[in-house]
């Protein structure tokens, strides 16, 4: 947390210094009543959100630890709060988004603009913590560089790395919901326009509601707190409630229906890009669903919950190759090989369900669709992922400072980085590139930092482009061979 922040959050949870908690809000209502408008698309209802935010903290002012960015932990308790507003109004704010976008921002908004904002605050969500509150910092708040690396207790010149592998994964984030765009303009766009000015009297109203901790507030700002407060609490609880659905089997309600999970979270499970599907898995008691999709992105989505065998999942726009690829052990394109023709068409599905589950959504793909998989052996042609060049600049061995992170931008100049993972997904990445399988021979059995970029534009040279940057870059060929290797066969059921 900044200094100046952390300062006068002591002050006012020492003593209550009630010119302490105003300066806060003056410093901060501005980023929350913007955060808070794009959400709920209402300005009354904006201004509502502002206040119960601001009571939030008055509440939590002595439980803040010194490491948290204030910013950051506002925008995201305004998420929590403004989706407790939007409870049942999701499908009037889609209709009424264009006129909102026109008639609340201080200038002609930009097209870019237009199409990102609505979305924007459900990306931020998708980002962890550091990425999240360095995002904040650069754009929302318009520090440097150097302010960023201050606040995340990092050098500048982490804090920009960590600002653009951000930036990126937003790129990533629209561009799957028709959004084309770079991160440069992205980055212009979100500092230009994503904190306005609150109306002239909010801060003075936002300070007295919360430095009496809501007690004149009106029923309904009382209502948005508690909500917020429960989501609050589910979130730094989510073992807990994975555990409570084990809790849920033993006592047997297993009887449960689409229309109770969607009674129980508040929104409908199929409802992406708004931010909610993280919170409606985690709500979610043991259910396996396939539906026809609802998107209109074009593009697929997934969110997983939990770790193991407990990991519960929503996805988006499935095609019935892509579950089946899923249900039978996570197997790549380049690896299934289709016996029967699949249905056309893309679809919703959420598996909620208990360790164990895998065979339930088999099942389930077999009676929605009539088909099955089987794992064969079959000798085929692969590649062999070999060291070529040791000690290469784009493949270096971790170390106990690097931080487990990824992102993916496969434009037509694509790149690639993990941060302190095995090898496994840059096997993925080879084998979805070139659409042969890749096995890996390199002997290199602990976890690396990975740098890769490579021109993938349309044409007959992209996979030989691809090839020349993993061995100029990470000392790596891929060597072509036969060889007999297990393959998905997807078929028609018995």
């Amino acid at each position: 947390m900044p200094n100046d922040d952390l300062t006068l959050l002591r002050e006012y949870a020492r003593s209550h210094s009630e010119s302490a908690f105003a300066s806060l809000v003056e410093c901060h209502v501005n980023l929350v009543h913007s955060v808070a408008l794009r959400q709920v698309r209402d300005p009354h209802l904006a201004e509502d959100v502002t206040q119960a935010v601001f009571i939030i903290l008055a509440r939590k002012a002595g439980t803040l630890g010194d490491n948290t960015i204030l910013s950051g932990w506002l925008c995201r308790v305004t998420r929590y709060v403004s989706c407790r507003a939007l409870r049942g109004e999701w499908r009037r704010q889609q209709r009424e988004q264009e006129a909102y976008m026109q008639s609340t921002l201080n200038k002609p908004p930009s097209e870019t603009w237009m199409q990102i904002a609505p979305l924007l605050d459900a990306a931020m969500e998708k980002l962890n913590r550091k990425d999240h509150d360095a995002l904040v910092l650069r754009y929302f708040e318009n520090k440097n560089f150097s302010e960023v690396g201050l606040a995340l207790g990092a050098s500048e010149d982490t804090a920009r790395m960590r600002v653009n592998r951000a930036l990126e994964k937003l790129r990533k984030f629209f561009s799957k919901r028709g959004i084309d765009s770079t991160t440069a303009v992205i980055a212009e766009q979100i500092s230009a326009n994503s904190v306005q000015a609150s109306p002239v009297a909010l801060a003075k109203s936002v300070t007295a509601a919360a430095i009496a901790k809501g007690a004149a507030a009106s029923g309904s700002i009382l209502t948005l707190v508690k909500g917020a407060l429960k989501i609050m609490a589910w979130t730094k609880a989510k073992m807990a409630i994975a555990v409570g659905v084990g809790v849920l089997l033993a006592a047997g309600t297993t009887t449960v229906t689409v229309k109770e999970i969607e009674k129980m979270s508040g929104y409908q499970w199929q409802i992406f890009d708004n931010g909610v599907e993280g919170k409606v898995l985690l709500k979610a008691p043991p259910l396996m669903e396939i539906r026809p999709t609802v998107s209109t992105s074009g593009g697929s989505a997934e969110t997983t919950s939990g770790a193991g065998n407990e990991v519960k999942r929503l996805a988006m726009a499935y095609s019935v190759q892509m579950m089946v690829m899923d249900a039978y052990g996570s197997w790549s394109e380049a690896r299934t090989i289709l016996a029967t023709k699949l249905p056309s068409g893309r679809y919703d599905y959420i598996d909620s369900l208990p360790k164990g589950a895998t065979q339930a959504f088999k099942d389930a793909i077999k009676a929605k669709f009539d088909v099955v998989g089987r794992v064969v052996t079959v000798e085929t042609n692969v590649l062999l992922l070999q060291v070529k060049t040791p000690n290469a600049p784009g493949l270096k061995a971790s170390t106990p400072a690097s931080e487990a992170d990824q992102s993916w931008n496969l434009g037509e100049t694509a790149e690639f980085h993990s941060g302190a993972a095995p090898l496994i997904d840059l096997d993925h990445l080879c084998e979805n590139e070139l659409g042969i399988p890749v096995l890996d021979r390199t002997g290199l059995i602990n976890n690396f930092d990975v740098e890769l970029k490579w021109e993938r534009k349309n044409d007959a040279s992209r996979k030989d482009s691809f090839k020349k940057a993993v061995l100029d870059q990470l000392g790596l060929e891929l060597v072509p061979t036969n060889m007999p290797i297990e393959m998905l066969v997807v078929e028609k059921a018995p």
